[in-house]
């Protein structure tokens, strides 16, 4: 097969299977006697290392063949290739209904109906653009940090001693090893274990203190303590003593080690780890996971790294404050009944003089908030009835709002939690303002970005943004990043490649139409590079605007020219053209389908005539009307619309009409 020049240059050092192809290798995929659905005992010979469309009208059995016929084959000979143990945990594939199928290559479908529901599924965890980015924060990225700005430091434990000999020299200063930052507790242990093994002193919340049996500290209160290892003057004769007192330091403290000078109350941080040296703050060495939001080394803490919570809105619990509760006007409470909760709130409304029959607008504010918020500490008396006599139960309110919350959180029943949920909507996380990442993570930088950043950027800018960055790093971060940064070029061109040069990294997968999975998919598999595939695609053009077809075919193309087959399920005309081979089925549909009517090349197509081909020829075609519909003259108008990428549009559909609403993918 001839080269397709449009093929890059990665592409055509890979040897043209087509062209060279083994004397013992099969030419055809020969499917014979298929029966799956409606396929009427068929035979069909499909081109090896080419690109097959398969068409024909809906329900002629196009996807019958493609997928439950030759996929389904395909994916249970690969079952069976596994041994007996390893197939007990996936089942056995059940043989499609053909008598025999050859020259099958292993296959892998890409079809639209796969997209990923995980709301911490995003483009860029697909299509492994992220992962390679994590790695690339993880290794060459520079950190600052998040209380002063300033760019942080690492000290060997040689350049902390040089440091201390240059610039302490003649000065007595006091060691300290960090034991607590930052943490509540009283530390009895603590102190009792560092106290036996004959430390003396320890430095509590900046003081200085003598070490005693039984010394603690208030429990509730946040502390930072460190232990005095040494006080030494920086002296020739004292270097030993101080490089083994250092060394010692370094190793209590994790990494971490805190100078004084004598009788002042400036302290100077030194870390083998990431270091502000001025506030003093640390962060833990970074690795891949400490940029992923799937990770809880990565993941903001607040949000748990989906990027939003869950917020109860008093707006949807109270949609009309003029109704009154018994008349439903707290929706998450539901008919008035003789329940505990019902019972707190007529205790409210006793203690603030209204009743359940007031509107709610003219409940005070304070017992309204008190029913929707909870009374925290304070105790409400709520009046019990045991056989008829009367009874007080002094308790805390939880508040409908909380109530919310908790039958979302805590509960087994899908369908409580669901309820909870329509009585809350998402909102951006207010920690990490939607960049899924804990705050550390988002103080590591390259060139000025960090990578919550990059993800925000779409597919043409984070191209140009990738293409400059060498010329911002050093060259040890060169040396380090140069492989990663060819992989991601190479992942980010593949997208372009198929047309997706709108889209960023976080978007969710599951926002995504059928179309752009698809074909988010196909520029996984196309950076994959695997040889001697067999790939069925499902009309991976739907959603995909005119003037992007071209890039789709040159992908498909790509594929086919590294020694792979490529079967696409189809009824754009562009593509049909472009292939190699088309198979059209029919006749006509179920029943009166299931047959291959012809199999032709695009060349051929004014020799045959079907259905399928009268159309794609011009011998037919849909007449435009002559005429249009009135309308009934009524609208449905949309105001200010800014979801995704809409920028605040109103718009008005006019009613009784057929409406068409296009334009290029993504707009």
């Amino acid at each position: 097969m001839a080269k397709n020049p449009s093929v890059p240059k990665t592409s055509q050092a890979i040897p043209d299977r087509s062209a060279n192809m083994l004397e013992h290798e099969e030419e055809f995929l020969e499917v014979s006697g298929a029966r799956v659905h409606n396929l009427k005992n068929i035979d069909v010979k499909i081109p090896r290392n080419k690109l097959v469309v398969i068409t024909g009208i809906s329900g002629s059995g196009k996807s019958s063949l493609a997928f439950d016929t030759i996929y389904a084959e395909g994916q249970r000979r690969y079952m069976e290739s596994m041994s007996a143990y390893a197939r007990q945990f996936v089942g056995d594939f059940e043989r499609p209904d053909v008598d025999n199928i050859t020259g099958l290559s292993p296959v892998i479908s890409i079809e639209q109906k796969t997209v990923n529901k995980n709301p911490r599924s995003t483009v860029g965890t697909v299509t492994e653009i992220y992962d390679f980015m994590r790695l690339l924060f993880a290794r060459a990225s520079d950190a600052y940090s998040y209380e002063s700005g300033e760019k942080m430091v690492r000290y060997t434990e040689d350049q902390i001693l040089h440091h201390l000999k240059e610039n302490f020299a003649d000065e007595k200063i006091i060691l300290l090893a960090p034991l607590v930052r930052g943490r509540k507790g009283h530390y009895r242990e603590l102190f009792e274990q560092v106290r036996k093994q004959g430390y003396l002193k320890v430095r509590i919340d900046g003081e200085i203190k003598e070490l005693r049996e039984k010394m603690q500290v208030d429990r509730y209160k946040v502390h930072d303590i460190e232990l005095v290892v040494d006080r030494i003057e920086i002296v020739d004769k004292s270097f030993d003593r101080l490089k083994k007192s250092l060394q010692l330091c370094l190793k209590l403290g994790k990494g971490l080690v805190l100078v004084m000078i004598a009788d002042e109350p400036k302290v100077f941080n030194f870390s083998k780890t990431l270091m502000d040296p001025t506030s003093g703050i640390s962060y833990e060495e970074p690795s891949p996971n400490t940029f992923s939001f799937n990770s809880p080394y990565g993941a903001c803490p607040h949000c748990k790294g989906l990027g939003f919570i869950y917020e109860v809105k008093k707006e949807v619990i109270i949609p009309d404050d003029s109704k009154s509760i018994n008349d439903g006007g707290i929706l998450a409470l539901g008919e008035v009944r003789d329940n505990f909760v019902y019972q707190q709130i007529r205790s409210i409304a006793n203690k603030y003089k209204f009743t359940l029959a007031t509107p709610i607008k003219k409940i005070p504010t304070e017992a309204l908030n008190l029913i929707l918020y909870g009374s925290k500490e304070e105790k409400i008396e709520v009046e019990m009835d045991f056989d008829d006599d009367e009874n007080y139960y002094s308790t805390q309110f939880e508040g409908i709002v909380n109530l919310i919350y908790r039958w979302y959180r805590d509960t087994s029943s899908e369908n409580l939690r669901r309820y909870a949920e329509d009585f809350m909507e998402t909102i951006t996380c207010p920690e990490c303002k939607g960049a899924r990442l804990k705050k550390e993570s988002l103080f590591f930088r390259v060139n000025e970005k960090n990578i919550a950043e990059l993800s925000l950027m779409d597919i043409t800018e984070l191209k140009a943004w990738f293409d400059d960055v060498e010329n911002h790093l050093s060259e040890k971060q060169l040396l380090i990043g140069k492989e990663v940064l060819k992989e991601i070029r190479a992942r980010i061109g593949f997208l372009l490649d198929v047309g997706l040069d709108y889209l960023s990294l976080n978007r969710p997968s599951r926002s995504l139409s059928g179309g752009e999975s698809q074909r988010i998919r196909l520029a996984t598999q196309i950076g994959s590079q695997l040889t001697g595939i067999t790939y069925i695609l499902d009309e991976p053009s739907i959603g995909l605007h005119q003037r992007d077809n071209q890039r789709l075919i040159k992908a498909l193309r790509e594929l086919v020219d590294v020694g792979n087959s490529v079967l696409v399920v189809e009824h754009d005309k562009d593509i049909m053209l472009a292939a190699d081979h088309v198979i059209d089925m029919g006749p006509g549909a179920g029943e009166h389908g299931g047959r291959v009517v012809s199999e032709i090349s695009p060349q051929q197509l004014s020799n045959e005539s079907s259905l399928t081909l009268d159309f794609l020829t011009g011998k037919k075609e849909i007449v435009i009307p002559s005429s249009r519909r009135k309308g009934s003259g009524e609208f449905i108008q949309l105001i200010g619309c800014k979801g995704n990428n809409l920028k605040n549009l109103t718009v008005k559909f006019p009613l009784g009409k057929l409406i068409c609403i296009t334009g290029v993918s993504g707009s």
